[in-house]
């Protein structure tokens, strides 16, 4: 499913890229499923999470300095797709493997915070954006409106649905399969924004396209195994792989072209295809294991 809406996305994305402003609800409903599985005294930081963190804010400040020495826009691509903060999505994906949602819970909260208060300061540094087309104080608020929304109310609800209607609670925790099937309407449409940005870029250079697109192709998949391997030392094998491989591509995409060059939001682009083909290959893995 999830490779064919990437195909519809891209194909029909004149069509499907008016509904863009539908995301953070279709988001909002497949967390707030999501989360009724979640116990709130599950929700703590641990080592595991200070360590995927680190690994956010300290890789991105090596990938960057390792490709600005060839181009100063694949440095940006580069290193936007290790300092995005995990996806929205990554709990329903994570359960679907069977991992362990309050701790991508957990990390997706902190990672998100983190982008938001320290994004504006960080980029700042090495965009290209002048300092005078947004604020400081303005730009935190914007991130912080497009994240908290998305990533907190399911949650209090959620909870709050436990205490005041239990058996509606539970119902809507076993209908965990609803939020796989919105997931890939949100995809789709993703999928279709950024077919729409690449396809109205002015920039001739195809050759800076492709070696942005497979930068990020090797990131990702380098960020899934590095986070598996993590995991695995902490018991939390899924979770680290989702946390540090699935990004909030949304996000980047709107940081890149709010301080860096905007050609260098292929990266995170492209990286939405990437770390949606590990994802469907790794449904595609669980569901084959739990077949046979």
């Amino acid at each position: 499913m999830l490779p064919i809406a990437m195909v519809i996305g891209i194909v029909f994305y004149k069509q499907l890229a008016i509904f863009a402003p539908a995301i953070p609800y279709l988001l909002f409903i497949m967390l707030f499923i999501t989360y009724s599985r979640v116990l709130l005294r599950d929700i703590r930081l641990t080592k595991f999470h200070y360590i995927l963190l680190s690994i956010q804010y300290i890789g991105s400040i090596l990938v960057y300095l390792l490709f600005f020495k060839f181009n100063t826009t694949l440095a940006q691509a580069a290193m936007i797709c290790v300092l995005a903060p995990t996806a929205a999505s990554a709990p329903v994906i994570t359960g679907l493997l069977g991992g362990n949602i309050s701790s991508i819970a957990a990390y997706s909260f902190i990672s998100n915070l983190s982008i938001a208060l320290l994004s504006p300061l960080f980029l700042a540094v090495i965009g290209d954006a002048s300092t005078e087309s947004i604020s400081f104080t303005a730009s935190v608020f914007t991130i912080l409106k497009k994240v908290f929304p998305v990533l907190l109310l399911p949650f209090i609800l959620a909870l709050s649905l436990e205490k005041i209607s239990p058996k509606l609670h539970e119902k809507i925790r076993k209908a965990q399969i609803l939020s796989f099937y919105l997931w890939a309407i949100a995809l789709t449409i993703v999928i279709s924004r950024v077919t729409m940005f690449i396809s109205i870029q002015d920039s001739t250079s195809h050759t800076l396209e492709i070696v942005i697109a497979g930068t990020t192709l090797i990131i990702c998949l380098f960020q899934f195994w590095l986070g598996r391997r993590i995991g695995s030392k902490f018991n939390r094998t899924v979770s680290g792989g989702q946390g540090l491989g699935q990004k909030n591509t949304v996000l980047a995409i709107w940081l890149t072209q709010s301080y860096l060059n905007p050609f260098a939001s292929i990266g995170p682009g492209a990286y939405v295809l990437w770390q949606n083909i590990v994802n469907s290959y790794q449904l595609w893995r669980k569901n084959r294991t739990v077949e046979n």
